[in-house]
């Protein structure tokens, strides 16, 4: 039975959020699939937490993973709405998943080193890059234009001489000293994650952050832009 059927969601959930082809935002009324949404549910105070890992008991909603349409949930008092519950939906409930898809990320990277597949320095990157073995890099938000400029340029070169159908992505989230707050010592100008299952799992979270930070916008040139606040 798969994922996509009813009967395989916990019987507690919120089916009024489901439909044939997956779940549901309860702002746009789109389905989606999970990687597509975040989950919703009341936790024992009453207060509306991110599911992120899809793991938490009793009845769950579903928001496009978009900043604006979480603060449009919670500006329209539609948690309680479709948790059919006294809920309260704090108003910065928005930057609050910010933080904690923000914190997956740098948690699997810190995963994806211990794994070997994370390397940095601008000069590894470049290298990464140019053999095709980088799923993703990464800059700080305040790295110099150069030395992006030219990690830009051996993407370019690769999608150009591989003839692929995109270029490998890139993705600026945090100031340096924002990535020395959170990982200490393993905070980077340039990095990169390898081919891998961390790897991997570096460049999903990473996707949704970026979704969840810039919507329905198209992609700005060297990667997603700082969070709002």
């Amino acid at each position: 039975m798969t994922a996509h059927e009813p009967n395989a969601l916990p019987e507690d959930d919120d089916l009024a959020g489901y439909d044939v082809n997956g779940r549901m935002c309860i702002v746009t009324r789109e389905s989606g699939s999970p990687e597509e949404l975040i989950r919703f549910v009341a936790a024992p105070d009453g207060t509306v937490v991110a599911d992120l890992k899809r793991e938490l008991p009793g009845r769950g909603c579903w928001v496009k993973a978009d900043r604006s349409l979480v603060d449009r949930a919670v500006a329209k008092k539609l948690f309680a709405r479709a948790l059919k519950a006294d809920v309260k939906a704090a108003d910065d409930l928005g930057a609050s998943v910010d933080r904690l898809l923000a914190a997956q990320v740098m948690q699997m990277m810190n995963m994806a080193r211990k794994a070997g597949q994370f390397v940095s320095g601008a000069s590894k990157v470049d290298a990464a890059v140019r053999s095709g073995a980088a799923l993703a890099v990464f800059h700080a938000t305040d790295a110099a234009d150069d030395g992006v400029r030219k990690i830009d340029q051996a993407r370019k070169a690769w999608h150009l001489g591989m003839e692929t159908e995109e270029e490998i992505p890139s993705y600026r989230f945090f100031s340096e000293s924002e990535m020395e707050g959170l990982m200490g010592q393993n905070a980077f100008i340039h990095a990169a994650v390898l081919a891998g299952q961390a790897g991997e799992g570096v460049v999903k979270r990473a996707k949704m952050l970026e979704q969840y930070r810039i919507g329905g916008q198209s992609r700005a040139a060297g990667g997603a832009g700082r969070q709002k606040q």
